[in-house]
């Protein structure tokens, strides 16, 4: 059976900013093709492309990752059971959780602090989790009705087998879109991993790169004429990039994910198009936002390129190997000129034509890529991947 695969180029140019930073304030950057090129890593536009999700899907479509696991689903509890205790809510949170992960709690290593008007300690802080967990809405959800149900004697509870496979179900069914298009790692509970179904690649810039750095001053609004100099100095580094962005999307196994815990007569079209569709919005729409308040780089992309395939995914960075070069011309027209060759010769080459091409384009830079595909506005372009994968799955049906 045939695969679908949804590959998503964009081309993005960022005027000077510094969108992803390492350790010690520097965007950070990669060498590809022998020259030191711009880069924003995979996980932060993976980031900013969850973070568009809140405006796309509702809160029961998307899941939340934090170490404060039992403190989350513990006030789900209290939500059921309000009679319930925030230390007690906690204990049966750990519990439930514990049993549907196989991850151990922890009681966080933060000491309370004295209230300083009392001798007495302040309250007990909540267990947490040794790393980030990933849980959906209906996953949380379902953990805090299994705690309140078997709350007056949890442990014994989940001694037995059928309540603790419970607990693993749940833990287990009824993804999120965000989980199952990023995937879900548990270290201690390795059969619970959720295998991500989109690829997100390192953004690199088409072109080599260096680095600069703004010295920049503050002055103190309350100082005289007779007090000179600067309230503050200091120094920010940034770089300005046109980016080559590539994100690879396993239909396939966005359903399986998303089919888990379903009811098998349930029509799995609708949930499917609605992730597939947010994703290819919020991924060429999203910006990470390092240093945006000192650099406003809300700029939209010049150039996306959308393809549906049956085979493989398939990425065009190669088309950029060779660096750009500013001195014959504009970065976006050299990479839209080299971007559609790479397109053709990959193509004719290896035998990877797509089942269907959308483009979205706007300036005169980005003429070349005008033939590729079928042109499409942002809007014509999420509702045409949608119908595709619709029009997909009735014919699998």
């Amino acid at each position: 059976m045939s695969r679908t695969i949804i590959d998503i180029h964009v081309l993005h140019s960022v005027p000077p900013s510094n969108l992803n930073r390492d350790d010690t304030g520097t965007p950070k950057t990669a060498v590809y093709g022998g020259v030191r090129r711009s880069r924003v890593s995979s996980q932060a536009w993976k980031r900013a492309t969850r973070n568009g999700f809140k405006e796309l899907l509702a809160p029961a479509e998307l899941g939340v990752r934090t170490k404060k696991v039992a403190q989350v689903i513990g006030d789900m509890i209290r939500e059921l059971e309000p009679g319930v205790t925030p230390e007690a809510s906690w204990e049966l949170a750990k519990a439930v959780i514990e049993a549907g992960t196989g991850s151990k709690l922890v009681v966080s290593e933060r000491k309370p602090k004295k209230d300083k008007e009392s001798a007495e300690e302040a309250e007990p802080l909540p267990p947490e989790s040794k790393y980030l967990m990933f849980l959906s809405a209906q996953q949380r959800r379902g953990l805090a009705q299994l705690a309140v149900e078997g709350r007056t004697d949890i442990a014994g509870f989940l001694k037995t087998k059928e309540n603790k496979d419970r607990a693993r179900e749940i833990a287990d069914t009824r993804h999120s879109v965000d989980i199952a298009l990023f995937g879900r790692m548990v270290a201690d509970g390795a059969d619970i991993n959720v295998d991500a179904a989109a690829q997100v690649a390192h953004a690199l810039s088409v072109h080599a790169v260096e680095n600069e750095s703004d010295y920049y001053t503050a002055v103190d609004d309350e100082n005289t004429e007779e007090e000179t100099g600067a309230g503050m100095i200091g120094t920010v580094e940034f770089n300005s990039a046109t980016l080559y962005r590539y994100a690879a999307l396993d239909v396939d196994r966005l359903a399986d994910n998303l089919g888990q815990g379903m009811d098998e007569n349930a029509d799995a079209a609708t949930p499917v198009r609605r992730a597939v569709e947010a994703f290819v919005r919020s991924f060429v729409t999203s910006l990470p936002t390092g240093k945006i308040n000192t650099f406003a780089h809300h700029t939209p992309p010049d150039a996306i390129v959308v393809k549906l395939r049956e085979t493989r995914p398939v990425s065009f960075a190669g088309a950029f190997e060779e660096p750009t070069m500013a001195e014959s011309g504009s970065h976006v027209r050299q990479a839209c000129e080299r971007l559609a060759e790479q397109i053709a010769d990959v193509e004719e080459a290896f035998g990877e034509q797509a089942v269907a091409t959308w483009v979205v384009r706007a300036g005169r830079n980005t003429a070349k890529l005008a033939d590729v595909g079928t042109p499409v506005t942002l809007d014509g372009l999420v509702e045409g991947v949608g119908a595709a994968i619709t029009e997909r799955w009735s014919v699998r049906r």
